[in-house]
């Protein structure tokens, strides 16, 4: 759950990319890192070993500032997608406050795709996140791929859950930064539901989407 400090004027925001092992997720930050403006990005961590290329997680640090002087810093992580690192995938979702779940695209990572997703609606749970009011965006990565799933039975398939849907190819920066803008749009209003930012901190969600202005 997001920090406030008031004494600092300050606010610390946690986004989480989450899916199966090299559908993205990684490659979605270090473009975001790429693409935003420098003045407003942190040092891009990437811990990883020889044989998982992100063992524990990858940390891309942001910050803004709103009219009224007040900060907003988010940290956007991502998960292992590997199953025997479940219990990091835990400790990483723990107090998210919002989720962007990278599918792949390829027809024959249908049943990774699912897997990943079940295990984020029981890991948010065992961490005691309210899944059906998390802020949570679907994109599908690797477009650019062959063989992939059509688009048409991606949207047969998630429009009905009513969670909003981008498609993507971040190895080539398209539709990275579009999921990332719905990511922080829904973290706002999440956000300002439970703590009115705009009416007790002057905080608005034109705020948080300075981060996407070029």
């Amino acid at each position: 759950m997001a920090e406030i400090n008031e004494k600092e004027k300050k606010l610390i925001i946690k986004i989480v990319y989450y899916g199966p092992a090299l559908s993205g997720k990684t490659t979605n930050l270090m473009q975001l890192h790429e693409l935003m403006n420098p003045a407003r990005c942190g040092e891009f961590m990437v811990f990883e070993t020889k044989g998982d290329r992100t063992l524990f997680f990858d940390l891309l640090p942001m910050l803004i500032k709103s009219e009224s002087g007040f900060k907003v810093k988010i940290k956007l992580f991502t998960v292992p997608g590997q199953p025997a690192h479940d219990a990091t995938r835990k400790e990483v979702l723990s107090r998210a406050d919002a989720v962007v779940f990278v599918a792949d695209s390829q027809t024959n990572q249908a049943m990774n795709n699912f897997e990943s997703f079940d295990n984020l609606e029981k890991n948010a749970a065992r961490v005691g996140l309210d899944f059906e009011k998390l802020p949570l965006v679907i994109q599908f990565n690797k477009r650019d791929l062959k063989d992939i799933i059509a688009k048409e039975e991606v949207l047969n398939l998630w429009q009905p859950t009513g969670l909003p849907v981008t498609f993507s190819s971040a190895a080539y920066g398209r539709g990275v930064k579009e999921t990332f803008e719905i990511a922080l749009k829904k973290t706002y209003l999440g956000l300002n539901d439970i703590w009115h930012l705009d009416e007790n901190y002057s905080l608005t969600e034109k705020d948080f989407l300075k981060l996407v202005e070029s």
